[in-house]
């Protein structure tokens, strides 16, 4: 395979004038300039293909400007852009409705707060869990990353600069571990699943000696840690934590910003574990790109929310509705099966190049979510950050698009309509990418 001289000088150009006028707190992995994109397949302003394995972070769910999708916008455009959430336009109510119908609350009614984004989502989560508990405190998961607003920034507990010299933040919360079953960080009693052990520690050492738990209001925890390296819990974590939260009465809140809208295979990732949380925040695929989130909450808890008591001007904006009705519709049809069987192919492909790597220490997923955690070598685990970001750069000259994850993790998060010929292209590129870095670092 051909090294691309990227960026190359159109990109470059355009990468000179963003310098000089966008905040340089947005992180960039590689120098790609979009012009346009179908589809898994997107190029650049200088003509060059790639594959999209990240899809805008989980974001482009029915690929890039899907015809369905663009029609839906262009005609609600039509009739008008925007009204406030102060008054009712219908889109809105049918994605609510749509939403209510799949909410995994165990066939209890569901209500939606509308938003932008994922941190928006979580926030109201946050402030409708304290609302309606009239509790202080909050348990959050290390690893965990829940967005960059205040609230969501006390939660998040991903890298130390993405709060450094930002306190005082929401005050209130307490982190436990996160159950990473490749690298256990707690000891487990006899026959006791690592989940249970982390279910465990919170109880007798958080809510045991920390935080009294008819003080706690709600847990805040991803079904699979998205930044903090795509980390799948152990079976016995959720239902474990599930029986915890009932036994005192506290809330469980799914962030399911990267992990929802079929992502995985399911709806919701907390579905592969047969829980029903309280609350959950969503965002990202919702709309296929078009700014969009929601907070769905079982109905007898979002009925307590007074008028007044929260609010979003554009919550629910009407081109964003149209994007989701037609997202929801696609993903129900056809591409929330398409990300099960095609992930599942997916991930024996990795497990495969795997097997040719003693660099790759794991191989993890679920669905269309999807990453390689790179080591020095499998007998320590020692993270390998130095050769996941050369992977990273070379798989970008290579023509595929991935994105890094925790300390030494590759993620690839491709739109749902990915084909299996696809991924096939896209891991012969992948693993001529680690080829490279591993011949470079090893010279």
């Amino acid at each position: 395979m051909e090294l691309r001289n990227v960026p190359g000088p159109k990109a470059q150009a355009i990468i000179a004038r963003d310098r000089e006028v966008i905040s340089p707190a947005v992180g960039r992995p590689y120098g790609f300039v979009m012009d346009h994109g179908r589809g898994a397949e997107v190029w650049d302003v200088d003509g060059y293909r790639y594959l999209d394995f990240i899809a805008g972070i989980a974001v482009v769910t029915t690929g890039h400007s899907h015809p369905a999708v663009v029609k839906a916008i262009q005609e609600q455009a039509e009739k008008f852009i925007h009204i406030s959430s102060d008054y009712y336009h219908e889109p809105w109510v049918r994605v609510a409705e749509k939403l209510a119908e799949i909410a995994p609350f165990g066939g209890e009614p569901g209500m939606s707060f509308m938003t932008n984004s994922g941190t928006e989502s979580v926030e109201a989560a946050i402030k409708l869990a304290r609302y309606v508990t009239n509790r202080k405190f909050f348990i959050g998961f290390l690893g965990g990353f829940h967005g960059r607003t205040m609230g969501s920034l006390a939660f998040t507990a991903r890298k130390a600069a993405f709060r450094s010299r930002f306190f005082p933040w929401m005050g209130g919360v307490v982190h436990a571990p996160f159950p990473n079953p490749y690298r256990p960080i707690l000891r487990s009693r006899g026959d006791e699943g690592y989940g249970e052990t982390v279910v465990r520690y919170i109880e007798e050492q958080i809510l045991g000696t920390l935080v009294p738990p008819d003080e706690v209001a709600a847990f805040l925890v991803e079904p699979i840690q998205g930044e903090g390296g795509y980390i799948v819990p152990p079976d016995d974590f959720f239902p474990a934590l599930r029986r915890l939260a009932d036994k005192y009465g506290i809330l469980i809140i799914s962030d399911e910003v990267q992990t929802g809208v079929g992502r995985t295979g399911k709806w919701w990732a907390i579905e592969h574990w047969g829980v029903q949380p309280d609350l959950v925040a969503s965002a990202k695929g919702l709309a296929s790109g078009v700014p969009f989130g929601a907070m769905l909450a079982r109905k007898h808890l979002m009925m307590q929310w007074p008028k007044g008591a929260h609010g979003n001007t554009y919550g629910g904006n009407p081109l964003a509705s149209v994007a989701a009705l037609v997202t929801l519709d696609m993903v129900e049809k056809e591409l929330m099966a398409n990300a099960a069987e095609v992930g599942a192919y997916a991930l024996e492909g990795l497990r495969d190049i795997m097997a040719r790597h003693p660099t790759i220490g794991d191989v993890r997923g679920k669905g269309l979510m999807l990453a390689l955690e790179f080591v020095r070598d499998r007998a320590s685990k020692e993270p390998f950050p130095e050769l996941r970001d050369l992977v990273e750069q070379y798989a970008f000259r290579l023509g595929l698009l991935t994105m890094g994850s925790g300390t030494s993790v590759l993620r690839m998060a491709p739109p749902l309509i990915i084909t299996r010929a696809q991924v096939d292209e896209a891991w012969a590129i992948l693993e001529e990418a680690i080829a490279r870095a591993e011949r470079e670092l090893a010279a």
